[in-house]
């Protein structure tokens, strides 16, 4: 799929809880929180607010940005608890 098709998709999710699989097999859920041209920001379920293990965040509420290259998998979650 393309980026600019995945931008569109998670544009329309903003607020939608998601997971999302990155090529390196990595999973990530949340709440998408903010979308930039080539990065999604995600609102994590489990109140770890400072990121993915990726050693930064931007303070409440603020997940590590992912690259909209780097997905390769993006699912809505109609149900989380």
């Amino acid at each position: 799929m393309s980026v600019s098709r995945y931008h569109g998709m998670c544009t329309r999710g903003i607020g939608r809880a998601v997971e999302i699989t990155t090529r390196d097999g990595r999973r990530h859920r949340g709440i998408i929180d903010r979308v930039s041209s080539n990065r999604v920001y995600l609102r994590p379920f489990s109140g770890n607010y400072g990121g993915y293990g990726y050693g930064w965040g931007w303070g409440w509420g603020f997940g590590a940005g992912i690259f909209l290259g780097a997905i390769t998998a993006l699912a809505f979650i109609p149900f989380f608890w």
